[in-house]
């Protein structure tokens, strides 16, 4: 037996462990169950059943004022409105005299069953989102849980059984109110991630990865039989790590944790230098390889070496790919973040099985690719163009770290010019023109003369016409296919045909609301304005940056709100603008019936918050102390999400128009039909 299969064994082992062990841990001190009935075409009666766990002393809602012991229930802003009556409570209770509390107090030690009737017409489609404080006793302890709880009310009638989770999510469940999330609800969680998986291939972040795989296995994949260890280990790799490292590092610092790393400056500082280095090597400057005193023992040792590369570049791929798959994995990870594990431990792992399983493929085929590269020095040129891919990928990494951070040293224009020069070179490299050291010369024909391939024509032609097309960017041309990669317009200083879009003024002041046209942003704007994207400025679009002055100025010109949870380094984000915004008849839809908040959720440096508005979110694990962390918090607390974008629309009372959340779909006419009937549900009730 290898010592690369008894590895891969130690960590199937690892990985199967830590999740029983996870899971064994589930041991909340009160779990909550839901379910619901439809009591007519206006009403439901949702009914929450609550199971402290053995040895726990758990308080009723306080029935009367000289209890000093209770529990509690605060329901969302919209459900809220549509109480009828006060929540009911029956149980098995004890009433008594509590010696340390000094007072009357009511708790069950079994069970208690909390009911509440909501205004739902059964042609609503609705989610209830309840947070309970349970306050209970455990020996001489007295603490309280905050609980979240969600209930789909599906339209039309009929009682529908729901397993509540901490997450602000619900899953359909035909178990009763103490049973556990069913078979059929995690076989569905696992085929619902595994298919985000699949879709999270399609993003931008992910290219980037494709080349780097195959070039870093081109070397490594001498045999067939090499090719294939070191792919399944490159599946488990990636796997075991974004499954653990992502549950566990969401568990302990939260849903805002793994985004935060992949918009975190020094991690992209970090994947510039990687990627520059890659860059560099592939171009010849110097080659990776271990140091000469292991040299030695590589034959001995090369399953163990092997390994650990493998790994550390499944490790770079988990990394690099959060930046994009965060609005696919989004709500597993606001899932993973509090006490019910079995659902996004499933969900995590199907996930990375579907991405980890064609870069598998990516990771066998450079053994197929070594063989060809036999006849010729042809795999040279492709690990040159390799290099070149990898520097312009760096500056993308570069330029995530200076957009956060502020330091305006590689604004819009100055990275199309580097890149220009990249292609540039790359287009006169492939004809031939310029030369590496460890270049082959060109094949030659049957007179002897050097003659270039039609395939490498192809190839350059593509580069030089791609440096061409980036060539109108440096005078303010949107370059919509590339708004995911390049800097936001407002960073460039130079605009042939700006309009007059741009605002003016600063500080942190309250925008004048006049009637008509909407007022020009005044909060935040010294920081975010050159953060916007293309599509805002080159349309002179009018958005804000925070939630109360958008919400001001909604209920001002009687308009409804949207709101744009967002990032600067959101790749989707500038996808979903560029292809569905930047269209005609929704850039008409946007600007004359919405009124639009920008909430970025990677901005910290330059928004702080002023000292009153400072809080601790529960949802965070964190003190909220910039305008990015609000916006963080208000997604998740209010709506259960953490992925970008996500649209949602509210009328002036802050209620949702719509039951769910727009998410990444870039699809024209399903965007268009989204607005128009969260627009057409707004004028209804204004009339």
């Amino acid at each position: 037996m290898s010592k690369l299969f008894q590895l891969q064994k130690i960590f199937f082992a690892i990985f199967l462990f830590a999740g029983i062990t996870v899971v064994a841990q589930d041991a909340k001190p009160v779990n909550i169950t839901t379910r619901y009935e439809r009591l007519n075409d206006n009403e439901v009666k949702i009914y929450y059943t609550l199971k402290p766990a053995a040895g726990i002393v758990l308080y009723g809602l306080q029935q009367k004022e000289e209890e000093v012991a209770y529990s509690s229930v605060t329901y969302d802003s919209l459900s809220s409105t549509r109480l009828n009556g006060k929540t009911e409570e029956t149980g098995n209770f004890i009433s008594e005299k509590d010696a340390v509390l000094e007072g009357d107090v009511r708790y069950v030690k079994d069970s208690v069953i909390w009911s509440q009737v909501i205004k739902i017409p059964a042609a609503e489609e609705v989610r209830v989102i309840v947070n309970v404080a349970a306050f209970y006793k455990k020996g001489t302890e007295f603490l309280t849980a905050d609980e979240t709880a969600s209930t789909y009310i599906k339209p039309g009638g009929g009682a529908t059984a729901v397993k509540a989770n901490d997450a602000g999510t619900a899953t359909a469940s035909a178990d009763d109110e103490a049973g556990a999330t069913s078979n059929k609800s995690l076989w569905w969680i696992f085929l619902a991630s595994f298919g985000g998986g699949l879709l999270a291939l399609l993003t931008p972040c992910i290219y980037s990865m494709i080349p780097v795989t195959v070039s870093f296995f081109t070397k490594r994949s001498k045999t067939r039989a090499q090719g294939i260890r070191n792919a399944i280990t490159y599946a488990v790799s990636i796997i075991f790590i974004f499954t653990l490292l992502g549950f566990l590092i969401t568990l302990i610092f939260g849903p805002q944790a793994l985004n935060k790393l992949s918009t975190n400056w020094i991690a992209n500082v970090i994947f510039f230098v990687i990627f520059l280095i890659f860059g560099f090597s592939f171009l010849g400057a110097f080659e990776i390889s271990l140091p000469s005193s292991w040299s030695t023992k590589a034959d001995s040792k090369a399953s163990q070496g092997s390994f650990v590369g493998i790994f550390f570049m499944a490790l770079t791929l988990v990394l690099v790919s959060f930046s994009c798959t965060g609005p696919i994995i989004g709500n597993l990870l606001v899932l993973a973040s509090k006490g019910n594990f079995m659902g996004p431990l499933i969900g995590m792992f199907g996930f990375s099985l579907a991405l980890a399983i064609p870069f598998a493929l990516f990771a066998f085929f450079p053994s197929k690719l070594s063989v060809l590269g036999k006849a010729g020095g042809w795999l040279n040129a492709i690990k040159v163009t390799l290099g070149f891919l990898e520097l312009a990928l760096a500056l993308k990494f570069l330029s995530n770290a200076d957009l956060t951070q502020n330091w305006r040293i590689l604004d819009r224009e100055v990275f199309i010019v580097l890149w220009i020069v990249i292609f540039g070179l790359l287009g006169l490299y492939l004809l031939g023109k310029l030369k590496f050291h460890h270049d082959d010369e060109l094949p030659k024909n049957d007179f002897g003369v050097p003659y270039l391939s039609v395939t490498r024509l192809m190839f350059a032609l593509t580069s030089l016409a791609f440096m061409v097309y980036l060539i109108p960017g440096l005078w303010g041309a949107p370059l919509n296919r590339l708004s995911a990669f390049i800097p936001p317009m407002g960073t460039q200083d130079f605009i042939l045909t700006a309009g007059s879009g741009s605002s003016s003024g600063s500080g942190n002041g309250t925008a004048h609301i006049s009637e008509g046209a909407l007022p020009h942003p005044v909060k935040y704007i010294d920081v975010m304005k050159p953060k916007e994207p293309a599509v805002v400025v080159k349309n002179n679009m009018i958005t804000y940056f925070e939630y109360e002055e958008a919400l001001a100025v909604a209920r001002k010109l009687k308009k409804p709100l949207m709101l744009d949870f967002t990032g600067v380094n959101c790749v989707n984000c500038r996808e979903m603008e560029g292809r569905v915004w930047n269209q005609p008849e929704v850039m008409k839809r946007l600007k004359e019936n919405f009124v639009i908040a920008s909430l970025y959720v990677d901005v910290d440096k330059g928004v702080d918050l002023p000292e009153e508005q400072v809080y601790y979110s529960k949802h965070l694990s964190k003190d909220v102390v910039t305008l990015a962390d609000r916006n963080a918090d208000l997604q998740v607390s209010r709506y259960g999400s953490n992925s970008q974008p996500l649209y949602f629309f509210l009328d002036n009372d802050e209620k949702l128009l719509m039951p769910k959340g727009y998410p990444y779909i870039p699809d024209v006419d399903k965007f268009i039909k989204h607005l128009d009937e969260a627009k057409a549900k707004f004028d209804a009730g204004n009339k």
